[in-house]
């Protein structure tokens, strides 16, 4: 007899409620939420896997339910639902909506880019500095402090002041 087995199940289902709504919050489909939950509690229940006890038993049932949503993006990653296509036209067709971005909306984006950079190039030397090193580099504070012989909280101050300009 597995370790599952001597849980009872009014005490494992009694943590459903929390599992759904942890679930909720990352999958942000109530529907979803709902099935992943359901299969933790149908592998618990086939055997697949079993408390030991080594933890509590909401944090045991919480890291099954990690790993399932983790598996269903996975299995969801690589395939486009069929909910992201267009309303039927009227020959019955649907349109395919890309996913990608149109040529214009690249360019678009690459000219706000550049305008950027150029942007931050014309930073007074040391709000320039603090944001290539921590923002674009995207190097450590404790490396962009030793580099710079600042202190955290003067990173934190140039920072802030790089951005207010960025954005007048």
């Amino acid at each position: 007899m597995n370790a599952a087995a001597a849980v009872p199940w009014t005490e494992m289902f009694s943590h459903r409620d929390a599992l759904v709504r942890f679930a909720q919050r990352r999958l942000l489909d109530p529907t979803l939420a709902e099935d992943v939950v359901h299969d933790v509690f149908e592998a618990v229940l086939a055997g697949r896997a079993s408390f030991a006890g080594r933890s509590a038993l909401r944090s045991w049932l919480t890291a099954i339910l990690k790993h399932k949503i983790v598996d269903l993006v996975r299995q969801r990653a690589g395939v486009e639902s069929l909910e992201t296509v267009g309303p039927d036209d009227e020959d019955g067709a649907r349109e395919i909506v890309c996913p990608h971005a149109r040529p214009d909306e690249l360019a678009e984006q690459r000219e706000r880019l550049a305008q950027t950079l150029a942007r931050i190039e014309a930073l007074p030397a040391g709000l320039r500095e603090v944001v290539q090193r921590r923002v674009l580099q995207d190097q450590d504070s404790a490396e962009v402090c030793a580099a710079l012989a600042i202190s955290e909280d003067n990173l934190f101050v140039r920072l802030h002041r790089a951005r207010r300009q960025l954005l007048n």
